[in-house]
């Protein structure tokens, strides 16, 4: 993987025209650190589980309150309730309840990890700049011949401000095309995408959280 070392000066190409974007080496040209990454996204896939699955014990179920036959005298097995475990209907052994799956990872860690992913995508040349000017306007259709004009493989994830949440509208529907905005991004959806789509402004809030200077929207989780 691409380290501090390395990195130099990387920049970003802008969708549809000859420009580049300078990224900064602070948030793009960091060592690549798979531990971190790995408990980050661990984190942030853990944080997305509702946790709502619940089953029944024997004392949760309905009925059973009388004994199902005399103790002896029946020639059957002794049984206490019908709805004992190993009965049809019984409630469950050690079966699952609501529960949270979230644990913690340090601020510092989930910004070096953020670290990262960015720089992965910036040493690939995967990440490239969005004017959503055009978009102001929902267009699928030229949403479409942007990005497969570019050289950016799928799936693809647009990064996009909160403010910018129309120029969504015209990406949403294409296929492996993601967007989110910059506040929902966190490192698993970095990670995941094969390349990264962002507007400027998009790419200074992944800048300034990934240099630890926004405290809003910590890492998407």
């Amino acid at each position: 993987m691409a380290d501090a070392a390395s990195a130099g000066a990387r920049q970003a190409p802008v969708l549809g025209g000859s420009k580049k974007a300078k990224l900064d080496d602070a948030a793009f040209g960091a060592p690549f650190n798979e531990p971190l990454v790995h408990e980050s996204v661990r984190a942030e896939m853990a944080a997305r589980r509702q946790g709502t699955h619940a089953t029944k014990t024997r004392g949760q179920v309905r009925g059973g309150g009388a004994k199902p036959w005399r103790q002896k005298g029946t020639g059957r097995a002794r049984a206490g309730s019908i709805r004992s475990p190993i009965w049809t209907g019984g409630g469950t052994i050690f079966g699952p309840s609501p529960r949270r799956y979230t644990f913690k990872v340090n601020r510092k860690e989930r910004r070096a990890a953020l670290r990262s992913a960015l720089t992965v995508h910036a040493g690939r040349g995967s990440i490239a700049i969005l004017d959503p000017g055009p978009f102001d306007t929902p267009s699928t259709k030229r949403a479409a011949e942007l990005l497969g004009s570019s050289k950016l493989t799928a799936p693809t994830l647009v990064v996009l401000t909160d403010e910018q949440e129309r120029v969504s509208l015209s990406f949403r529907n294409l296929e492996r095309v993601s967007a989110l905005p910059v506040s929902m991004v966190g490192v698993a959806d970095l990670i995941g995408a094969a390349s990264v789509v962002c507007t400027q402004e998009a790419l200074d809030a992944l800048t300034a959280r990934a240099k630890g200077e926004d405290t809003g929207g910590e890492d998407g989780t």
